[in-house]
This record gives C-alpha cells, sequence and structure tokens, in this order.
C-alpha cells in the first residue's frame, strides 16, 4: 500500500489544481454588499430607528429596547431580501477562534402557525452555554449560563458558507455573573479609557478634538501549501506546524520569493478569498510574495480598531473556508517550517481625532507638532514602563518559536524611531528650560516643524528587528503572531497608553496649578518622559548578542517562553492599571492568566503525543526496513563472496541508523515519563513551567535525530512529505 505521501504526490501531478476564478469586477461594485451598513441601515429602517443606531454607534449610547425591535425588524428584512434564512451571535471566546450557534427566523406559533421571526431581544441578548469555553476558574461546569450581547460599533454581516447563508451579529460574551469571558469586551473598554485620556490630553493644543479612536492596521502573514500533501503530514493537521522535517537544498537563501511572481495556482486563490472578503466589507488593499517559499501576506486599510480585530478574525476564517475550494490549505501557525521565515502578524496602530488629524503624524504647525510630541512621547513612555505587558500579550506557543528566531522581532521590548527622531527628542531633551521661550511661537526654535516632516520622505529606514517601530505616521508592532486574534495586544496598548496619558495630564497640570505657563509646563514634563524613558529606545540589530548583553544592562527583560512572559499579567502593578481604567477586574486578569497558561499546556501537550506518535509509527519503521533492506545487501554480498570493503558504506550506514534508531527510541521515551510527571502538577504555573523546561526540551533532541535518518533512508520508504515537497510543489 502506497504512503499518504506518494498518494498525494501521485494526486499532484495527475490532475489540473487551478480552480477557474470568475473575471475580476469592480471592487466598489460589490464591496461591503454583505454588511448592514449605516446606508443599508438608513434604507430599511425607519427614522426613530435610524436615529437611534446612529447615536449607539456616535455616542455609545444604550438603545432603547423599543427601537430594538424595530431594528431587528429592519434587519430580518434585509436578511431576507437576500435569502438568508438563519441568524447567530458571532462571539470572541478565548480560545483564540470565534464562535456561532445559529438559530433559524422560523418558529411557530401556539396556534400552529410557522412563520419567520427576529426580535429585538433575539438582536440584543444571547444566552449560549458557558460552560464549555475558557474561563479560568470564573465559572463552574455545572454554572453554564453565559450572555452574548450585541456590539452595535461593528456591523452586522451575512457570512456565505456553501449555499447556506446566516446573518451574524457581533457580540460580546460574558459570564452569568458579569465578567467578561471574550476578547471584544475588554478591548471595547480599553478603547473608550483611551479615548478619554487622548482627548483631555488633546484639549491643550485643540478644543475642537472631542474624540479620538485607536486605529489598527494588521498585515496577516500566512503559508499556503496543496491540501493533500498536508493531509498526508499529521503534525500540520494536529498542531498547525512540522514537528519534523530537514530543510530542503533550496529554501529562502536566493531570496527570489519575496514580492515575486505570485503562482497561478494561489493567485487564483487570493482572487477568489478577497472578493468573499469585499464582500464582507474587509478593505484589503495589497497581496504579495513573502519572504520564505510558500508564504504570502495581505493587509487591508487602516480601520477603528475594534472593527479592524473583527474583520482579521473573519479574514483567517474565510481564508481557510476558500483554500479548500482549490485543493490548498492555509497555515496560519507563527512557525510551520523550520529553519525558514515564520508568520507575524504586524500591528499597525496609531489615533484618529474627530478633526480628522492622525495624532502620530507630525502635522505643518508649531502646535500640531507639540501635539504629535506630546503623544509621541506618552507612547515611548508607555511601552517604557508596561514592555513586560506587552510582551505578555503576544505570549503563545507558537509565538515562542518565532520571536528572535533571526527572522522575527527579538523577545526584548525595544522601540525603533529612526535617526531623526531621535535627534528631536535628545534637542528637545538638552533645550527644555534656559533656552526655552515662554511664547508659543518659541515651539519654533525646537525645529521640530522642520526635523519631522523628512520622516516622511522614508528617512527613518526600516529596522525589522525592532518589535515596536515608528513607521512614519504610526508605531507598529512586530512581534504579534500571525494566529492570534489582534485584540490582546490592542488591549494592552490602548491601556498603558490610556495609563501614561492620565498621568502626563496630571504631571502637567500639577506645574499649571503652580504658576507654570501650560506650554512650559507641557515640554518640562514632555522632557522628563524623555529622560525616564529612553532606554528602551534601540536602533540597532535586535537580532546580535551585543544587543541582548546591551538590553540587560539598560534593565530591559528578557523573556523568551511563555509561561514566565504570562507573569507580568500577575503583578500588582498590572493589575492595578487594568483595574484603574476599568479593564479587567481582578478576577477576570487572574482568570485570563490561568487560561493562558492552560493554552499553552495543552499546545505542548498535543505537540508531544504527535511527535511520540510519528516517531513510532512512521519514522521508527521506516528507518528499520530500510535497515533490513542494507542488512540483505550485505548478506547477499557476502553469500557471493565479495570482500568487506564492497559493503563498508552500507554497514556504515546502518550503525548511523541504529545509532538515530536508538537515539528516538530513548528521546520519545524520556519526553512521556517528562509528560507523565508534568501531569502530576496541580498547579497551572508550575505545571506550564514543567511542559516547557521538562517536556519541550526534548522536542529538538527528537527532532535532530528523525531529520537526520530522513536524509540516510530511501525516499521510497519515507512517508511524511518532505519540505520540498510541501514548500514548492502546488
Amino acid at each position: 500500500m502506497q504512503s499518504l505521501r506518494l498518494n498525494a504526490l501521485h494526486e499532484l501531478f495527475s490532475s489540473s489544481k487551478i480552480q477557474e476564478v470568475p473575471p475580476s469586477k469592480k471592487i466598489t461594485s460589490f464591496f461591503g454588499e454583505n454588511v448592514f451598513d449605516l446606508k443599508k441601515a438608513r434604507e430599511f429602517m425607519s427614522d426613530e430607528a435610524y436615529k437611534s443606531l446612529l447615536s449607539s454607534i456616535k455616542n455609545q449610547t444604550k438603545i432603547d429596547r423599543k427601537m430594538g425591535d424595530q431594528i431587528a425588524a429592519a434587519l430580518k428584512g434585509w436578511a431576507e431580501s437576500k435569502n438568508v434564512t438563519h441568524f447567530t451571535h458571532w462571539f470572541q471566546p478565548l480560545t483564540g477562534a470565534t464562535a456561532e450557534k445559529h438559530d433559524s427566523f422560523f418558529t411557530i406559533k401556539g396556534d400552529g402557525t410557522a412563520l419567520e421571526e427576529f426580535d429585538g431581544a433575539a438582536l440584543i441578548q444571547q444566552e449560549p452555554d458557558a460552560s464549555s469555553f475558557p474561563s479560568g476558574g470564573i465559572r463552574a461546569t455545572f454554572e453554564a449560563r453565559g450572555y452574548t450581547a450585541w456590539d452595535p460599533s461593528s456591523p452586522p454581516f451575512i457570512m456565505e458558507i456553501g449555499k447556506g447563508k446566516t446573518l451574524c451579529i457581533p457580540t460580546i460574551f460574558v459570564s452569568y455573573t458579569g465578567e467578561s469571558l471574550d476578547a471584544k469586551t475588554p478591548l471595547l473598554k480599553a478603547s473608550v479609557a483611551l479615548e478619554k485620556a487622548a482627548v483631555d490630553v488633546c484639549q491643550y493644543f485643540d478644543k475642537n478634538i472631542t474624540a479620538v479612536s485607536p486605529t489598527l492596521g494588521w498585515e496577516q502573514e500566512y503559508f499556503v501549501i496543496d491540501a493533500a500533501i498536508a493531509s498526508g503530514r499529521p503534525d500540520l493537521v494536529m498542531t498547525g506546524r512540522t514537528v519534523f522535517g530537514h530543510a530542503p537544498a533550496k529554501g529562502q537563501q536566493l531570496e527570489d520569493h519575496y514580492f515575486g511572481a505570485i503562482p497561478e495556482r494561489v493567485y487564483s486563490f487570493m482572487r477568489d478569498y478577497e472578493e468573499e472578503a469585499y464582500k464582507l466589507g474587509i478593505p484589503l488593499r495589497t497581496r504579495h510574495n513573502e519572504v520564505a517559499p510558500s508564504q504570502f501576506e495581505c493587509a487591508p486599510i487602516f480601520e477603528e480598531v475594534n472593527l479592524a480585530v473583527d474583520h482579521n478574525l473573519l479574514l483567517m476564517d474565510v481564508m481557510s473556508r476558500v483554500a479548500k475550494r482549490h485543493n490548498l490549505v492555509v497555515l496560519l501557525h507563527e512557525k510551520p517550517f523550520a529553519k525558514i521565515n515564520g508568520s507575524g502578524k504586524h500591528n499597525n496602530w496609531s489615533l484618529a481625532t474627530n478633526t480628522g488629524v492622525n495624532l502620530l503624524a507630525p502635522g505643518k504647525t508649531p502646535k500640531t507638532n507639540f501635539m504629535f510630541l506630546a503623544f509621541f512621547v506618552n507612547i515611548i513612555k508607555a511601552v517604557h514602563d508596561y514592555s513586560d505587558l506587552l510582551r505578555a500579550s503576544i505570549a503563545s506557543a507558537g509565538n515562542d518559536h518565532r520571536l528572535g528566531a533571526n527572522e522575527a522581532p527579538p523577545a526584548i521590548i525595544s522601540i525603533f524611531i529612526g535617526k531623526y527622531l531621535t535627534n528631536v527628542l535628545n534637542e528637545v531633551e538638552k533645550r527644555v528650560g534656559d533656552n526655552f521661550d515662554e511664547q508659543d511661537e518659541a515651539m519654533l526654535k525646537l525645529d521640530i516643524h522642520k526635523s519631522i516632516p523628512e520622516l516622511m520622505l522614508d528617512n527613518t529606514d526600516r529596522n525589522r528587528t525592532s518589535p515596536f517601530a515608528f513607521t512614519g505616521n504610526k508605531f507598529e508592532f512586530r512581534a504579534v503572531g500571525s494566529s492570534e486574534n489582534c485584540a490582546a495586544p490592542m488591549t494592552v496598548l490602548n491601556t498603558i497608553l490610556s495609563e501614561t496619558l492620565i498621568q502626563f495630564k496630571a504631571d502637567v497640570d500639577a506645574l499649571i496649578e503652580n504658576g507654570e505657563k501650560k506650554e512650559i509646563a507641557l515640554m518640562q514634563i514632555i522632557q522628563k518622559y524623555i529622560v525616564e524613558s529612553k532606554s528602551v529606545l534601540f536602533e540597532g540589530d535586535g537580532y546580535s548578542d551585543a544587543w541582548e548583553k546591551e538590553a540587560e544592562r539598560r534593565g530591559l527583560p528578557n523573556i523568551k517562553t511563555t509561561p514566565l512572559a504570562l507573569d507580568a499579567f500577575m503583578t500588582e502593578k498590572s493589575k492595578k492599571v487594568f483595574e484603574r481604567n476599568n479593564i479587567y477586574t481582578k478576577i477576570e486578569i487572574e482568570a485570563r492568566h490561568e487560561i493562558l497558561l492552560e493554552n499553552y499546556i495543552k499546545k505542548i501537550q498535543i505537540e508531544a503525543r504527535v511527535i511520540g506518535d510519528l516517531a513510532s509509527t512512521y519514522v521508527l519503521p521506516a528507518a528499520i526496513k530500510y535497515q533490513n533492506v542494507l542488512i540483505k545487501n550485505i548478506r547477499g554480498l557476502k553469500e557471493l563472496g565479495y570482500d568487506e570493503s564492497n559493503y563498508t558504506s552500507q554497514k556504515q550506514i546502518v550503525q548511523k541508523i541504529s545509532e538515530h534508531i536508538n537515539i528516538i527510541n530513548t528521546g520519545v521515551k524520556s519526553m512521556i515519563e517528562a509528560r507523565k510527571v508534568a501531569n502530576e502538577i496541580e498547579e497551572t504555573r508550575a505545571k506550564a513551567i514543567a511542559y516547557c523546561d521538562d517536556v519541550k526540551k526534548y522536542f529538538d533532541e527528537i527532532r535532530y535525530h528523525v531529520d537526520k535518518l530522513e536524509l540516510l533512508i530511501d525516499d521510497e520508504y519515507w512517508g511524511l512529505p518532505k519540505y520540498r515537497e510541501m514548500l514548492f510543489l502546488r
């Protein structure tokens, strides 16, 4: 019987894999057609209902329950006009994915009358079973009640799956006792906290600014491989990454894949998923080949952070489903293949005002540049003071493989701002005080209005080794993992900036109350923050050993594993910043810490089981079979009377195979024993550390010897698709 690998290769070469996609049409002709946006709301709603919805979105007011019925009727009318039969509350539990429970509009009344119905109660609130979702101990298994509640700031949409259509209503998810059990609730709270703090600071510079929204433009990296070949890799199916596999002779060393011509089959897939995304209102703008073979990237136009997060989760789902139509598989794991680039999800983050100003874009006047400088320095201070929280926000088993692997930012959180802005901060630090004129126009003397715009000519360069880089009019948080929900790092980033801005305003007001001029007070606190946070600024090579030593000298943490990185959530400092900004209660943050540790344990546990299974049922049997072939060959040559020198090489190969077999077998047994010991540990953090230090340490050792066997064993006997096949055949 042929192996899955050989069957997959036969299928790949025996049939055409390129699926025809209808010709492209003007994107604006169908963009958002499956989204219930304000334009459609205006068409299907009464004036009263429309104004209620608009007020809820713009002013963050609660929708009157009476208006809920009218809004629900309009939603149902629109959905039924597009042949929708079911609806669902679409939410983001703490599983890392999204969740949905579909209900039909169909119902039967007491008199037996069948009809379609959807009222305000069904729109605004539902009650999914909360017991089977992670709660970190907030809810016991027998306490199943939980609630989803409509989030009007993210518009409902229609998801098309095959020939079926479902109305999806974005919601938050909370427990019966009110604790958040999702990623969306804290993100919304953090955005509200940041808006208030940012507006208060903006008022120093522009009284017309009454609202500030954090914005996000994510860049999604991913791999695409043939579905049949992927199915021959149980490790890809079960863990999303290859636990074994020798690097191919040609990897990414020729640097010929990046921005190269997109392969036709992948191009067809891209066009297909992009059309689905456009219908859902996801404003994709960019597509291209990434650095590693079979690696690609897409990126949208910036959106308000809550909507951007929803759209990213939607896109990951759409990509995975559309790939199946093309007999492809999308790999979103941070490190699906060893020794080539992993995948990240760069979070390009900025702040937009209701007056149309990007607070991270240098302005054309001294006043707007002064406002830019205030926010710019506050962000640096926030990252400096809470770098451990930012590191915790992107910690995961998958990202541990990627961070610092000479392709992605290191685990040390630092900021790159470029030489021009570095010079500006140095100038500000030096000239505050005696050289500073009390007049507002004296801002000109700092040359801020002259130096900063040079940045817009891309004179900052790009530092891809920096986890948090300023790139012109935004900060790019490059360390976020490709499979992760952007909500977690964005929640932390919004929260720590809110906290820093609140402190900034208090510091400035204290000086003003003591008789200092507003402009002088602002500049003195900016100067103080520059001095206090400059150790987090780094312009050099984040991959170098020298930087690790320098970072240690500066007191910057270098936490390389998830269990230790997550400790940041449990410090009193972190708990206070979340509680003060009304993001998490103490119970909620402790629950999240527990959930993240449990998730880490389970992922490493699954990988350990897969490694043991593949080694025992794929690798070792293949090695023994081929070893027997060589032994038979040696015996045959002996029987024919050949001198031993004629089969010395065969004996050496047999010996090498035996050595690898023994080490692999011993390693698997030791790994299993370590797993048993770890499983006996009751305290979750200690168990996670045991899996990290005592179980995971066997992974690379076993892999090394498996990969060596791959080079020794006859290709016909090797049952696992190889890297050259996964990465280059499609």
